[in-house]
């Protein structure tokens, strides 16, 4: 799917993050995201058992390392057949660049299409006052987000994630072909929670977001299945 709707599986276990996604139709493949708690709870079989159930894997662990230390680490990433995955922009270009080296080898050792590289610019829950006070950058949160895509972009990544909100000014300053993946993606119904920029679907599509990563809307509904179309009939149209 060119601008996939990603349900984040922000699961403790594996057995509910399954069942859950037992709910769907076996025709309707999806793209999931498995984020760290899932990640570490249940460990690369989980990847595994999802993509045996035809749906496609955005592991998002976020990593910020040293360059060796993330370039070990996706040379096993990219042999895992997932299709996006996630590194901290704030590493580096030389972090960056590693990243990419090793999600390609472990890609090629295994015969796999390697994951698109997408780095976390500022993180949907960051407010002006997080990224001048906590964090010492003085600027805006734009302006920070922008810096980030034109350094992953320089870095070879994919794309970023980034709040809808940003998303022309990243694409007008690197490119539209550089992929912009949002969180913080709400419908008008549903509560924000801890994220501070929020958009709707239909917002965030006519913003030019490339993908959304949805989860409470979604898994915490009465029928997942029926908000998950309702949600791509929003998006897609």
């Amino acid at each position: 799917m060119k601008r996939p709707i990603i349900i984040a599986l922000d699961f403790p276990t594996a057995e509910r993050a399954l069942a859950f996604l037992d709910q769907f139709p076996a025709d309707l493949h999806v793209t999931v995201k498995i984020g760290m708690e899932l990640f570490y709870a249940a460990g690369p079989s989980i990847v595994t058992e999802v993509q045996a159930r035809g749906h496609a894997v955005f592991l998002d662990l976020k990593l910020h390392d040293i360059p060796n230390t993330v370039e070990a680490a996706m040379r096993v990433i990219g042999q895992l057949g997932v299709t996006y995955t996630t590194v901290h922009a704030a590493g580096g270009h030389v972090m960056l660049s590693a990243a990419k080296r090793g999600l390609v080898a472990g890609a090629t050792a295994a015969g796999v299409t390697a994951p698109k590289l997408l780095a976390i610019t500022q993180l949907t829950s960051t407010n002006q006052a997080i990224l001048n006070q906590d964090q010492q950058i003085m600027g805006t949160v734009r302006a920070s987000v922008v810096h980030y895509a034109k350094l992953a972009r320089a870095s070879d990544c994919d794309g970023v994630i980034c709040s809808a909100q940003e998303v022309q000014a990243i694409h007008t300053a690197v490119g539209a072909d550089f992929l912009g993946i949002t969180p913080g993606i709400r419908p008008a119904s549903a509560q924000s929670d801890d994220q501070q920029r929020v958009m709707t679907p239909a917002a965030a599509a006519k913003a030019g977001s490339n993908g959304l990563v949805i989860g409470r809307p979604i898994t915490q509904a009465a029928d997942p299945v029926q908000a998950y179309r309702d949600i791509m009939t929003e998006w897609s149209n």
